[in-house]
C-alpha cells in the first residue's frame, strides 16, 4: 500500500510528531510505501521519502489589520490545494493519512483528495476539530463555551495564546470550516488516541453522521530500563499553567516529600519564586532535561505525576513513566483516567490539592506498592501498545475506507 502522511511539521517539536514519525516507522517495516506532505522548515528530516513540502503561514507579523487580512490562507489555500493536488499525482498514494493540518496547511489538501477520489483518514491528537483554541481549555479552567457553534468564544476570552488576533482569527476558521462543512465531507475516518476524545467528539457533533474510530498510539518500551524503586516524585513536561505544575508544590507543602521538577516554560520563574518564598527546602528544579539524562532521573524516581488541568489526549509522559517501571499519580482528565487505573497508579481531582497530597503520600509511605504498580504498569504498555499491536489497528481502519 502507499501511503501518504500530511502533518504541519515535518521535525520533532513535540508528541504529535513523534506519532507522526512512528506510524511512517511502522508502515515501512511492513513493507508499505510512504511519502510525507508537510511545511518547509530547515530542521525537517530526511527519512529518505519523498516529501513534498509548502511554505507555512507568516500571519503573525506586521500591524493588526494586516495580520488579519494575511490570514486567510490559514483558512483554505489554493497553492497548498494545487501542491497537493500535484503530490498525488506524483505518488499516487492509495490512502492519505491526515494529522495536525489546520492553519499550515488547511483543509484545502483534503478537497484536494476528496477531486483524486483517494480516501483520507485524520489522526486528532488535540480538540482543534471542536475547540479553536485546540484543548478546550480557557486558560484557567476547562471551557466548553464554543459547544454548539458559538465560536465567537474564542474571540471574547481571547483564549488562543491570549491574543484578540489570534483567537478572532481562530474563531473565524472555525466559522469558515463548519459553513464549508469541512469536517463532514472531507474525512472518510476520524482516528482518536482515547475514549474520551471520542466521546468529546461526537458529545461536540451530534448533528453530523461522522465515521469514528480508536487508534492508540505505539510505545517501544523496549528503550527503557525498568527500575522499581526510587529516592523522590517527579515531574517532567512543560511547565505551563494547563499543566497543573502548581498543584504540585501546594501538595509538596503539605506533605514534604523529596519532589524534583525537570522542564521548562512561561511558569519556571513564576514557581521558583513561590518554591523559595515558602522555603520549601524538599522541591528541586532540575530546568531542561532530555534524552539519556532524562531516562537517569525517571529511573531514580519512586513514582511520577501528571497533574494536568486540561484533557490531555494521550500524554506520553504517562508511557515513558510506565517503561521505566514507575506508577503515575494523575489527575482525572481527558484521556489520563484510561491509562492510570488502581493497578498502575492512582487517579485525583487536580482542584483538590488535599486529595493529590494524600495520594503522594500513600506510594511514598508504600514502596512495595509503589513497585509492584510499576511492574504491572511496564506489563501494560508493553502489552497494549507494542508496534505489532497498532500495526494491526492501523489497518484495520485503513482498509475500513478503501473504496
Amino acid at each position: 500500500m502507499r501511503i501518504l502522511l500530511a502533518h504541519k511539521y515535518h521535525y520533532l517539536k513535540g508528541g504529535a510528531e513523534v506519532f507522526y514519525f512512528e506510524v511512517a516507522n511502522v508502515l515501512k517495516k511492513h513493507g508499505h510505501c510512504v511519502a510525507f506532505f508537510s511545511t518547509m522548515n530547515s530542521e525537517n528530516v530526511d527519512t529518505g521519502d519523498p516529501l513534498f513540502e509548502v511554505e507555512g503561514p507568516s500571519y503573525a507579523e506586521g500591524n493588526i489589520f494586516s495580520r488579519v487580512i494575511g490570514s486567510r490562507d490559514i483558512f483554505h489555500s489554493k497553492k497548498n490545494k494545487q501542491a497537493m493536488l500535484d503530490a498525488i499525482d506524483d505518488f499516487k498514494p492509495d490512502l492519505i493519512h491526515a494529522f495536525a493540518i489546520h492553519v499550515h496547511l488547511t483543509p484545502s489538501i483534503l478537497e484536494a483528495a476528496k477531486e483524486r477520489n483517494i480516501p483520507v483518514v485524520m489522526s486528532c491528537n488535540d480538540y482543534k476539530h471542536i475547540c479553536p483554541n485546540y484543548k478546550i481549555y480557557d486558560g484557567s479552567a476547562v471551557c466548553e463555551a464554543c459547544k454548539g457553534g458559538k465560536f465567537y468564544q474564542a474571540a471574547v476570552k481571547k483564549c488562543c495564546k491570549g491574543s484578540l488576533i489570534y483567537s478572532t482569527a481562530s474563531a473565524i476558521e472555525a466559522y469558515v470550516h463548519e459553513r464549508h462543512k469541512v469536517y463532514d465531507r472531507l474525512v472518510d475516518k476520524y482516528l482518536f488516541a482515547s475514549d474520551f476524545m471520542l466521546r468529546k467528539t461526537q458529545d461536540f457533533w451530534r448533528d453530523k453522521k461522522i465515521n469514528y474510530g480508536v487508534l492508540k498510539n505505539p510505545f517501544d518500551a523496549s528503550e527503557y530500563e525498568v527500575h522499581l524503586r526510587g529516592d523522590y516524585a517527579l515531574y517532567f513536561g512543560r511547565v505551563i499553567e494547563e499543566k497543573g505544575v502548581d498543584r504540585i508544590i501546594a501538595a509538596a507543602e503539605l506533605i514534604p516529600i523529596p519532589l524534583k521538577i525537570v522542564g521548562d516554560g512561561p511558569d519556571l520563574e513564576k514557581l521558583k519564586r513561590v518554591v523559595t518564598d515558602k522555603n520549601l527546602v524538599n522541591v528541586e528544579f532540575l530546568g531542561a532535561v532530555w534524552g539519556a539524562e532524562l531516562k537517569e532521573v525517571l529511573y531514580g524516581a519512586r513514582f511520577v505525576i501528571v497533574p494536568s488541568l486540561w484533557h490531555e489526549n494521550f500524554p506520553y509522559v504517562v508511557f515513558q513513566s510506565f517503561a521505566a517501571g514507575k506508577p503515575v499519580v494523575g489527575s482525572r482528565r481527558g484521556g489520563i483516567p484510561e491509562l492510570v487505573s488502581g493497578d498502575r497508579g492512582i487517579l485525583f481531582d487536580p482542584d483538590n490539592i488535599a486529595e493529590l497530597a494524600s495520594c503522594m503520600e500513600a506510594l511514598w509511605r508504600s514502596p512495595e506498592k509503589s513497585a509492584e504498580m510499576g511492574r504491572l504498569a511496564r506489563d501494560y504498555v508493553e502489552s497494549e501498545f507494542s508496534s505489532d499491536v497498532f500495526y494491526s489497528s492501523l489497518m484495520s481502519s485503513y482498509l475500513s475506507v478503501m473504496r
